[in-house]
């Protein structure tokens, strides 16, 4: 199949195929004589295991060795959910930064009064001046 068809039976963008076989996550597939691309059901169901491993946070690395890890059928199961749990682990550390950050700009937004005034403490942070008292 061309990279149309892959792309959409795969739901992965022709971009990104193009990346992923250029970056090796996807083997170079046959060329036609009319030098397109020929993709395999082997290689879409490679794509889908690549984006389905995007969506679940893995980083290209990571993927590549849950790649390799997929194709050995002696692979212990062990070494699959030591990644898993890793980067429930790495995903959790950046909920608590995000929650971190949105808590400072609600105490931000909240200290700014939102009027005609051109004081605010929101521009004050991101300024890097120290953020005044709340005025009364």
């Amino acid at each position: 199949m061309n990279i149309g068809a892959a792309s959409k039976a795969s739901g992965v963008s022709q971009r990104m195929i193009r990346h992923y076989e250029k970056i090796g996550l996807i083997p170079a597939p046959l060329r036609r004589d009319s030098g397109y691309r020929d993709y395999a059901d082997a290689d879409v169901h490679r794509l889908r295991f690549i984006a389905n491993a995007r969506d679940l946070g893995f980083p290209i690395e990571e993927i590549r060795d849950l790649l390799g890890l997929w194709s050995n059928n002696q692979r212990a199961s062990a070494e699959v959910k030591a990644l898993a749990i890793a980067r429930a682990e790495e995903l959790g550390r950046k909920a608590e930064a995000l929650q971190m950050l949105r808590h400072t700009l609600l105490e931000l937004a909240e200290r700014c009064h939102g009027d005609d005034r051109p004081d605010c403490p929101i521009i004050e942070r991101m300024s890097g001046e120290a953020a005044a008292a709340p005025k009364r």
